[in-house]
């Protein structure tokens, strides 16, 4: 089978490659670029563990094959921390918030969360569960997901974060 010559940028770093044209995005990142943070879990796009961001964008990178990137600026989440390795405000509330158990589904709920804030800097509990709705986890029930998204918009607005009373 002949390959397809890509160029893409992926957290910042250009890279140039050769590639089926069958390979899926998800397989490249992972294969190729050794980039294992995107996870495979359903391969049919419904769970959103395999969430990137392309050209500011949420897509299922099980979804898309990889020729289909070529030019395209990709955020994993390998790329949401700081260069030096500090945490993003996101990152921070999944763990002070305990938005995450097993974490299979943590780095692409940050990255579907990280897109999210970017349209909508001051979402509701309503927007932010509309805004992550394709992102499954089974293990949380998504009310520690929420206020780690919501620690995330109040951090990145320098304001306190105020828990909702029960």
């Amino acid at each position: 089978m002949s390959k397809v010559h890509i160029e893409l940028t992926v957290n910042g770093k250009a890279h140039e490659s050769l590639v089926e044209p069958r390979t899926l995005l998800i397989h490249y990142l992972r294969e190729d670029l050794g980039l294992t943070g995107a996870h495979i879990g359903c391969e049919t796009g419904h769970c959103g563990a395999c969430t990137v961001d392309i050209d500011g964008m949420s897509v299922k990178s099980c979804t898309m094959f990889a020729a289909q990137a070529n030019g395209a600026d990709i955020l994993t989440i390998e790329g949401v921390a700081a260069p030096d390795g500090t945490l993003h405000a996101l990152q921070e509330g999944f763990r002070e918030m305990h938005g995450l158990q097993c974490g299979y589904c943590t780095p692409g709920m940050i990255v579907r969360a990280h897109r999210l804030l970017q349209e909508n800097p001051r979402p509701t509990e309503a927007e932010i569960r509309a805004g992550i709705s394709g992102n499954l986890c089974r293990c949380t029930g998504y009310q520690n997901i929420v206020k780690a998204i919501q620690y995330a918009a109040a951090k990145l607005a320098g304001e306190p974060f105020q828990e909702a009373a029960e």
